[in-house]
């Protein structure tokens, strides 16, 4: 069988290759970036919790290094934290106990780190202060969430599966065939399931969730009982019917501030699509469109963009991941994200995970413990420790530069991506009403020895900036002094 992940793994290596060869020596390039080009405020940068915090969870020092920009010791290396904002908690689909004689079918090919423990665990009681609901489940994930919350993270619910005991086969893997595996007679179930959990993580666990996603790629294939990981196919016609009753449990559980997200589909394209067969009705449920980033540098953002900015919706790339450990791809992507889809908060899915390049900083889950950390980090520090929450989402016009401006600070932030062979990018910013500077930029190198190097060696010529970009180079400026 071939695995989401070897599909994924495989097709990011590909675009990493292509990225990240010197190749021929480029021209040099001019970037115009404008402050009309305003596409909201940035609501942050996130990591999902499940896998990783199932394993590290209770630990300080990763929620520091992951939830704040402080520098923290890690294997005798100071390491700047990333300061995400967003946390996403994955409410689990697994528990081992019997039911009615009924118990839970488990794909052989899921490892146990991946098993996360549902709190609904007998179907034959609602009663969420019976014996039929174990709070005392995924103790280490609720660590993690609750220590995120309590760095000045956001939060949001999703699931990979529905309980076990509310699928067709008992297996929160998939279906055989891959088809819809979520019973009818439960649809009303899951919903129940995420408000009930959202209320209890409001009332004793101090987090309020600001949005609640019933689904993970639901309309994928690959979801199967003998899978990897919890899954489960629901076809678009089945998500509109789950996220009514999800709607209708939050709001019975006094959750009506707490908004729905859907579908998180795995791709551009599909989102789209998705999007497209709701009806009025189930778009008014809809708060906040996510979509996942795995097309790659392929996929139609611009149209996805389009179609969620026409129906008032926020956009979200609520996750992404590749097997690239240099991050050059992972950079890329965000970049035509940036030019093309303009979401207002980006989330990468691992920031830690055992297979090579896959995270940013890898483990062993047998051993539980923690290894090398990839140069993937560095970059993605260059992003998320400067491009903070409230600054306006500059556009950009060439697919290889994120801009965000402070205007409380009066300090614009350009994150240059150099896939290629060293070039120097003129930044034309004379369409800011002041520019004064100074400037301090940031460099990571993945083939060098620069992985977050600060330097003050770059200058204003009036209104514009010259930066000389070493091949195969990620770089951040702040240019203080502006005004738009």
């Amino acid at each position: 069988m071939v695995t989401r992940r070897a599909v994924l793994g495989a097709a990011g290596a590909a675009v990493a290759g292509s990225l990240a060869g010197p190749g021929a020596a480029r021209a040099d390039a001019t970037v115009a970036l404008t402050p009309g080009a305003d596409f909201g405020a940035w609501e942050g940068w996130g990591t999902s919790l499940a896998w990783w915090a199932n394993v590290f969870g209770n630990r300080d020092d990763f929620a520091d290094l992951f939830f704040t920009t402080k520098a923290v010791t890690y294997n005798g290396v100071a390491l700047p934290g990333l300061g995400l904002t967003i946390a996403r908690y994955n409410l689990g689909a697994c528990s081992w106990n019997t039911v009615a004689g009924s118990s839970m079918a488990a794909s052989p090919n899921i490892p146990a780190y991946k098993q996360i423990e549902g709190f609904w665990q007998d179907w034959n009681s609602t009663d969420t202060g019976s014996s039929a609901w174990n709070w005392n489940a995924d103790a280490n994930l609720r660590a993690a969430l609750v220590k995120a919350t309590q760095r000045g993270a956001i939060s949001e619910l999703f699931a990979n599966s529905p309980m076990w005991w509310m699928c067709l086969n008992h297996n929160p893997s998939g279906a055989a065939g891959g088809g819809n595996n979520l019973q009818s007679w439960n649809y009303a179930q899951h919903g129940y399931h995420l408000a009930a959990v959202a209320r209890r993580a409001r009332d004793n666990w101090g987090v309020t969730f600001r949005t609640v996603d019933p689904f993970n790629e639901p309309s994928s294939a690959w979801w199967t009982d003998t899978g990897t990981q919890e899954g489960c196919h629901i076809d678009a016609s089945i998500q509109r019917t789950v996220l009514a009753h999800t709607r209708s449990a939050l709001d019975a559980q006094g959750l009506t501030g707490v908004g729905l997200s859907a579908s998180d589909e795995t791709s551009y394209d599909l989102a789209r699509t998705t999007f497209a067969s709701f009806d009025a009705t189930t778009r008014g449920l809809v708060r906040q469109v996510n979509v996942h980033g795995y097309q790659g540098s392929g996929g139609r953002r611009d149209l996805l963009f389009n179609d969620v900015r026409a129906a008032g919706k926020v956009l979200w790339n609520s996750e992404t991941g590749d097997s690239d450990g240099t991050g050059l791809t992972m950079a890329r992507n965000l970049c035509l994200d940036w030019t093309w889809l303009h979401p207002t908060a980006w989330v990468y899915w691992q920031v830690m995970d055992p297979s090579a390049g896959w995270g940013a900083i890898r483990y062993d889950p047998a051993s539980r413990t923690p290894g090398a950390v990839e140069v993937k980090y560095h970059v993605l520090a260059q992003f998320t420790r400067h491009i903070r929450p409230g600054m306006r989402v500059i556009g950009t016009p060439d697919g290889s530069t994120a801009a965000a401006y402070d205007a409380a600070g009066k300090r614009l932030v350009i994150v240059a991506v150099n896939t290629g062979a060293a070039q120097t990018v003129t930044f034309d910013l004379s369409a800011f009403a002041t520019v004064t500077g100074g400037v301090t930029r940031w460099t990571t190198v993945p083939a060098g020895t620069d992985r977050y190097t600060r330097r003050t060696d770059v200058t204003l010529t009036g209104k514009t900036v010259r930066l000389a970009c070493p091949a195969a180079s990620v770089q951040t400026l702040e240019v203080a002094g502006v005004s738009a």
